[in-house]
């Protein structure tokens, strides 16, 4: 399986972080941020979307 690197940092981009750039950004998105650079693009804190990670989870969305 191929890593996941972040488009803008170059980090890489766990399961949960591509499953929410899929979920607020683009469901059908090839490249994705870390979660600190989505926290940046969205102007919002990293814990804000941990989160909507656990919300997302609980409600059964497949993308995590």
């Amino acid at each position: 399986m191929k890593r996941l690197q972040c488009r803008q940092c170059e980090e890489p981009v766990s399961k949960d972080a591509a499953g929410l750039n899929k979920k607020l950004l683009n469901e059908d998105a090839k490249q994705f941020f870390c979660l600190y650079c989505l926290a940046d693009f969205l102007d919002v804190t990293t814990e804000d979307l941990a989160h909507k990670i656990e919300e997302f989870k609980f409600e059964g969305c497949t993308l995590f």
